[in-house]
């Protein structure tokens, strides 16, 4: 039976992109591969922000939950795009990829460089995220139709790599790049260029299935001549019917919610990875996206092997169980390892690993089970189905970010004060270290009355080491024998010791009144008058002084340095020191308590496996597929034409 509609030819080829007949494998591996490509360079587009993401709120000015609220109104209307691109059903997929891939480009790579104020940006990464929210749902739609449920797991798995490698491909940019072109914007014209380039090949080469064929069930390329015989039969519109309805099961719609639940952990490190290790570890921005790819690249190898294996095996399910069960193992070190400052590198390259290998085993498996669940109920509604899992997700996504400034308070201080704090600290480090060695109370006291003795001798106290006593008898007699002092400074220690055991040595005491003149600029009788009174002080008393005195001098000058800091500087750390102090303390517990939740949302997902559609045994699945190609190869016999009798 022929196909109606004939192939769009010529120009018509840019906007019509319909194949009339199946396509072999050669050309369809180009296709999977652009689409594959497509959503590398859209997640790639949507994720740059996060690597630069302390330079874009120290740039706009953004306050750390202002900045998570960006993410939040990119998540919530790109959720809502994703229930608009379920119209992929009617009008198809290729040609919103292809139009996502250069909108996206170019509001990436030069609308939001070019953004002037905190409310521009936010519209353009908003414009962004739609767009998003509506192409990656069509993108996978388009993997689905061009991949039969025997290879699907490969495919998906394929799939998935976008975000994977869109993820890998920032990082690497990122992590190469930032020491030598430091600036955020020039991180967003790297990804638009990129996506131009991608477009290119979308637009010429980018195709999809006609309605006819896309809207059957395809369980292996052996059915492909069914397919192209019934496809003049099926009406499109007639396919549709209550596909909405058809898509609002439990099967659907809880696994949806819990594959979102189970990503969660996934999301806040896309995001948040480098503000994370930025504010517990110390990393570096270029730091932390090094490390980021000890997630990224296992994932994504971990997301193709086992694709492949599942789809040798015929199941999905126990995939599914295995590889949650070993991400759950690695994030739980990964939150275990949070208030552990002293967890080296190397522990956190080998806990990431671990949830990145385990969340690919699962997510993939997932995924090839829940094209397959909503093929189930209506292959003519794939994108119906795949609009309620993007719209899941970034729900999901929209609240987990919403929540994030209530349950990481300590964030916002570390990134919206901390910086300024560690500059005031960086400039001033004795000055700093003093106003945390005295105690508040002795500091505002001071501030209020700088000639406040009782506060003086408490922090020279607190300074010094010494007890208050022994301050204030150092300053006592400091001031009684404040000329005798003056003196004594000016004369060899050496000379004064020999006068201290011998008073009538003429040439020590000769030697002291003329190191006395020349030090003081008087003369020589002035010079022998004030030795002598120098001689007059008690010896406890000089004793005393010799032994403590230094150290109460030098705290004297440590105290008077704290007026270097500029009144703006001192005003500042008066403000905010103590906060960025506890906060940097708090923080750690903080985003390990976060990391528990996200575990949590890993474990919820596991009944998700249950009601998806598939096998749990490998034997019974082939036996499924067997039974499945002796009724295509019956329905082929019954289609052919009667052999024509010419006896």
């Amino acid at each position: 039976m022929a196909i109606a509609s004939p192939a769009p030819q010529g120009l018509s080829r840019f906007w019509d992109r319909r194949l009339v007949h199946y396509p072999s494998n050669g050309p369809r591996s180009v296709y999977l591969g652009i689409t594959v490509l497509a959503t590398i360079t859209l997640y790639y587009e949507l994720y740059v922000q996060g690597a630069v993401a302390t330079q874009i709120i120290r740039d706009f000015g953004f306050t750390f939950t202002q900045f998570v609220y960006v993410a939040v109104v990119g998540a919530l209307v790109g959720a809502f795009a994703s229930l608009g691109a379920g119209l992929a059903d009617r009008f198809g997929r290729a040609n919103l990829v292809v139009g996502g891939l250069v909108i996206t480009a170019l509001l990436v790579g030069f609308a939001m460089p070019a953004a002037g104020s905190k409310t521009e940006y936010v519209v353009i990464y908003a414009l962004v995220s739609i767009i998003e929210g509506m192409a990656l749902v069509a993108t996978p739609a388009l993997i689905r139709d061009f991949s039969p449920q025997i290879g699907r797991g490969a495919a998906m798995g394929f799939w998935t790599l976008g975000p994977i490698l869109g993820s890998l491909l920032l990082t690497q940019v990122s992590s190469r790049t930032l020491d030598s072109h430091p600036h955020w914007q020039w991180q967003f014209h790297v990804a638009g260029y990129f996506g131009l380039v991608v477009w290119v090949l979308a637009l010429v080469w980018l195709r999809e299935l006609s309605p006819g064929l896309r809207d059957q069930l395809m369980v292996s390329m052996r059915d492909r001549a069914l397919i192209e015989a019934r496809a003049a039969g099926i009406d499109p519109e007639a396919a549709l019917a209550g596909s909405w309805r058809q898509m609002l099961r439990l099967d659907i719609i809880g696994s949806s919610l819990a594959v979102s639940l189970y990503m969660m952990f996934y999301y806040v490190l896309v995001g948040f990875i480098v503000v994370y290790f930025a504010t517990v570890y110390g990393y570096s921005e270029a730091e932390s996206n090094s490390l980021a790819n000890w997630f990224w690249a296992p994932n994504a190898m971990a997301l193709v092997a086992a694709g492949l294996l599942s789809d040798r095996l015929r199941v999905r399910k126990p995939f599914m169980l295995v590889g949650a069960a070993i991400s759950m193992v690695g994030l739980g070190l990964f939150a275990a390892a949070a208030t552990e400052p002293s967890t080296s590198t190397a522990d956190l390259r080998l806990y990431l690993v671990l949830a990145a290998v385990g969340q690919g085993i699962a997510y993939v498996a997932w995924m090839a089970a829940f094209t397959e669940t909503v093929e189930k109920h209506n292959p003519a509604a794939t994108a119906t189905g795949l609009a309620v899992w993007g719209y899941s997700i970034r729900i999901v996504v929209t609240v987990a970010f919403a929540v994030l400034p209530f349950a990481l308070p300590a964030v916002s201080t570390l990134i919206n004060d901390g910086p300024r704090v560690q500059q005031i600290v960086a400039a001033y480090p004795d000055q700093v270290k003093v106003l945390q060695t005295v105690d508040g109370a002795t500091l505002a006291a001071l501030k209020a009355n700088p000639q406040d003795q009782a506060a003086q001798v408490a922090a020279l106290s607190q300074l010094s080491g010494m007890p208050a006593e022994d301050v204030t008898k150092v300053l006592t007699l400091g001031a009684k024998y404040s000329t005798e002092l003056e003196t004594a400074a000016t004369v060899d220690p050496a000379v004064l010791g020999v006068l201290a055991t011998d008073p009538t040595n003429a040439e020590a005491a000769a030697k002291a009144v003329g190191e006395i003149a020349e030090g003081l600029g008087i003369g020589p009788s002035e010079a022998a008058a004030r030795l002598q009174a120098l001689g007059a002080v008690p010896p406890a008393d000089l004793g005393f002084l010799q032994a403590n005195g230094a150290a109460v001098q030098k705290a004297g000058a440590r105290l008077q340095s704290v007026s270097q800091i500029p009144p703006a500087d001192l005003a500042f750390l008066s403000a905010h020191a103590a906060d960025v102090q506890k906060a940097a303390k708090d923080n750690p517990r903080q985003w390990q308590r976060w990391w528990w939740i996200c575990l949590v949302g890993q474990v919820l997902f596991l009944p998700c496996v249950l009601v998806l559609t598939g096998r749990w045994n490998p034997r019974k699945a082939r036996e499924d597929e067997l039974k499945h190609e002796a009724l295509v190869q019956a329905e082929l016999d019954r289609l052919k034409p009667p052999e024509l009798d010419l006896v």
